[in-house]
């Protein structure tokens, strides 16, 4: 079948037409998927019913579900459907200056999912369940765009180089107590590739995100410098697309070739986005990537 498409952003992604998510399975729909997804690195499907199984069974398709609590744990701990929300079990929302709001607030920082664990992530499959009145966008920006043309001889300087990444590194930027919490600081720094290769089309990118913190070779504030440098040419204004979400929508953006961030909205208003993370495996272009033991 040929998918209908059109353009996302006039440099990268495309939405995808008259597509039923719920009924995509590995021969039907999916390889044609994964094809514009490899090409691609965002796709947008509009009215989604999209349930949390049907949620669940698409990612399984990309690759193993991220599971930290069983990465952390090195135990098969059941997996649960993560929520990027603001609300607790009650309903209620919770209060700005809150240890959860803070946390979501670190995703306002532009950045790249799970750079920070062993096992880094392919694929984020998330879906709209709750939307604010106003706000509370999220923003993509690609990082093959800036490849050929980054100022300063930065490319010479990162070639061949390694990116350390660390979740407490990134977290400290919105609060240091939040850094503190063990879910943050349970996860020792990773050192990633600052530069992949997709293994399907050869198409290069910069793999970066706020929780870099260090290049090999490079003092800490000489390499703050830097990647400062590349995630502001990155994400000019020109270059990323912005998201209002609507219920029913569902992005799912390649975490090898794209910096995100969440954006602010009234915080007394709930806001949840359903979210799975794919793990990278061996076969997806990052070196030293080992294998997903749980699901």
């Amino acid at each position: 079948m040929h998918l209908k498409i059109r353009p996302l952003h006039e440099k990268f992604g495309v939405i995808v037409k008259n597509i039923n998510l719920d009924k995509v399975t590995k021969k039907n729909l999916y390889p044609e998927i994964r094809e514009l997804f490899e090409e691609h690195s965002v796709l947008l499907f509009k009215n989604q019913n999209f349930s949390e199984q049907a949620h669940i069974n698409l990612a399984k398709l990309f690759g193993p579900l991220e599971n930290r609590e069983a990465m952390a744990k090195n135990s098969p701990i059941p997996f649960q459907l993560p929520k990027v929300s603001n609300q607790n079990g009650e309903g209620r929302v919770f209060e700005e200056t809150h240890m959860r709001m803070l946390d979501l607030k670190g995703n306002m920082l532009w950045h790249t999912d799970s750079t920070f664990l062993p096992i880094p992530a392919l694929a984020n499959i998330i879906a709209a369940k709750i939307i604010p009145s106003t706000g509370g966008e999220t923003e993509l920006a690609s990082t093959r765009l800036p490849i050929k043309n980054l100022p300063n001889g930065i490319l010479e300087k990162i070639k061949d180089r390694k990116f350390f990444h660390s979740f407490v590194h990134s977290r400290k930027q919105i609060d240091p107590s939040l850094a503190k919490l063990n879910k943050i600081s349970r996860w020792k720094p990773q050192k990633w590739s600052s530069i992949i290769e997709n293994p399907v089309n050869g198409k290069k990118s910069i793999y970066i995100a706020s929780h870099a913190y260090k290049m090999e070779g490079f003092s800490k504030s000489k390499s703050q410098k830097i990647i400062n440098e590349i995630i502001d040419f990155a994400t000019q204004k020109e270059n990323v697309y912005t998201h209002t979400w609507q219920k029913g929508d569902v992005l799912i953006w390649d975490e090898r070739s794209i910096l995100h961030r969440g954006r602010p909205w009234p915080y007394q208003e709930p806001r949840t986005l359903a979210s799975i993370c794919v793990s990278l495996s061996p076969e997806d272009g990052l070196s030293n990537v080992p294998k997903s033991e749980f699901n």
